[in-house]
């Protein structure tokens, strides 16, 4: 059934020019595999994996199996002093994917909720310690920490911040980004240089003085602000300063964990261990909203303290270790590494790295970055209307070519499947290049 303009304006959407889009919508109705079916009937190719979501595909058998046979056998069950089988199997198999020592999760509903989880543990854990004084908290510019009031207050994404800076979080910093057009512009995975920016923590310790100083939270590769993988040897020497000033250090992978860079977790694929880890997105395939926050065993253990009979964190959501989610993580855990999803997303990297930068010599093109299987082409603005050409990308796209990406103002960002067939990725960055060649 086709949607008339009057039954559009009900629905604020979110991170949408809501009135560009209703003037001609986008819709969706159904999907599988790699591709969406729009509501004319057309089919797309989905160049981004729903919203860095969907690395198997859309509609994967085993997990729509997994979820209609777990909503028929319990739909809901309270998680506060009760809870459900699933939930813990789904923690037992998650924590044997993260690194040594992280033995321990907790369940959100979200990547947003994922990152508010881990800085309330990450206060709560040094005032166990006797340290309740570490009540600063240091984000990154250009960082990306989902929408609530603690993930933009530690976030450094300006548009997200501005007409909430006055009701933001106190005492929060922030050190400077690794954005370095002028130094790494088309560089090929990590950029050779900027470690030395991590130095930037250093200055906030002497400032702020490091032992008031409780977390210091980062994307492994910042992904919504444009994909900006880390300077080589930068994550280390975070880890590094962090260690100096007993300082815990968050690595936000809500994007990164699960495939999204070859490895079940960033953490491993950089070679450096954080203290806590945030994830969702790939956890259920995006199946079902769902989140967990990992944390080091001495991290648990610290809470673990006095009478039994109290509750250790006074937090949690109606929802958290939803058991028909619970049921989608298993499922997706065994897709992973039944079908060895992450081996296939490692083999893919080098064609999807040289797919990008064929772009490089392209009039419009000033900068392509990737990493892993995140990638983006950035373009140069049109004179006094910033955003204006990419959103027009995204358009194009979608109407002239049958292909969904994503564009962050001037920059078109693409997220392959884990287990994309090559020659559907070429294909469909034939596609953006007729029309990035189609607009001015």
């Amino acid at each position: 059934m086709s949607t008339n303009s009057s039954d559009l304006e009900a629905y604020w959407l979110p991170y949408t020019a809501n009135r560009d889009f209703k003037a001609k919508p986008r819709i969706i109705r159904a999907a599988s595999g790699h591709h969406y079916t729009a509501e004319d009937g057309s089919r797309l190719y989905d160049m981004f994996s729903g919203l860095w979501t969907s690395g198997v595909g859309h509609c994967h058998p085993k997990i729509v199996a997994a979820v209609q046979k777990q909503v028929a056998e319990l739909d809901y069950c309270m998680g506060f002093q009760v809870t459900n089988d699933k939930a813990f199997e789904l923690a037992n198999r998650a924590t044997a994917m993260a690194p040594d020592g992280i033995n321990h999760c907790f369940f959100t509903n979200s990547g947003s909720e994922s990152v508010d989880t881990a800085l309330k543990i990450a206060l709560g854990y040094h005032r166990a310690r006797g340290e309740g004084n570490r009540t600063r908290l240091i984000g990154r510019e250009k960082g990306y920490h989902g929408v609530n009031f603690g993930g933009m207050s530690v976030g450094g994404i300006v548009p997200n911040r501005k007409i909430f800076s006055a009701n933001l979080i106190p005492g929060v910093d922030h050190i400077r980004h690794t954005h370095d057009l002028e130094r790494n512009a088309f560089n090929r995975g990590q950029p050779e240089y900027g470690a030395e920016l991590a130095e930037d923590l250093q200055r906030l310790c002497a400032l702020h003085d490091g032992s008031n100083i409780a977390a210091v939270i980062v994307e492994p590769v910042a992904g919504s602000c444009g994909i900006l993988p880390p300077p080589i040897g930068y994550l280390k020497r975070l880890r590094e300063i962090c260690d100096e000033h007993g300082i815990l250090l968050i690595f936000d992978e809500v994007i990164t964990a699960f495939g999204r860079v070859g490895e079940a977790f960033g953490a491993e694929r950089f070679g450096v261990t954080p203290d806590i880890i945030t994830t969702a997105k790939g956890l259920t395939n995006g199946v079902i909203p769902m989140g967990a926050v990992f944390v080091r065993d001495s991290i648990y253990d610290a809470f673990m303290q006095g009478p039994e009979h109290m509750v250790e964190l006074f937090h949690g959501y109606t929802y958290s270790g939803h058991p028909v989610a619970a049921a989608a993580g298993l499922a997706t855990m065994d897709i992973y590494a039944e079908e060895g999803i992450f081996e296939q997303a490692r083999g893919l990297e080098q064609h999807f790295e040289d797919l990008l930068h064929s772009f490089a010599d392209h009039k419009h093109v000033i900068d392509i970055r990737n990493f892993g299987l995140m990638g983006a082409i950035e373009l140069s603005a049109r004179d006094g209307a910033a955003g204006a050409r990419g959103v027009e990308v995204h358009k194009k796209c979608f109407w002239d070519e049958n292909l969904v990406i994503r564009n962050s103002m001037d920059i078109i960002q693409f997220s392959p499947f884990l287990n994309s067939d090559p020659d559907e990725m070429q294909a469909s960055f034939e596609g953006v290049r007729r029309v990035l060649d189609s607009v001015e």
